[in-house]
């Protein structure tokens, strides 16, 4: 992933990441659990579940700070990686 994050971006700052799922009971905590891993303490969700019109998804918000573009970047993949993620925004 090339991004230009670095140029846009001065570091630390909060960012933002809307995480669409499979509209389960477990998609939290498995969006959690990775956060945890990533930004430990330095994560909040933000309040609220949007559900499609389908009701099959559902997309959770979060606000977290992020040291580099790097950081960023592995956020975007191991998010993307869990298996009931569909969209990382």
């Amino acid at each position: 992933m090339d991004t230009k994050f670095d140029e846009i971006l001065d570091f630390p700052c909060e960012f933002g990441f809307r995480i669409m799922g499979d509209a389960v009971d477990e998609l939290p905590t498995k969006i959690e659990v990775v956060l945890d891993e990533l930004t430990p303490n330095a994560y909040k969700r933000l309040p609220g579940v949007r559900k499609s019109s389908t009701g099959k998804y559902h997309s959770i918000s979060y606000s977290l700070t992020v040291t580099s573009k790097e950081h960023i970047e592995t956020l975007y993949k191991s998010l993307s990686g869990i298996d009931i993620v569909r969209y990382v925004l």
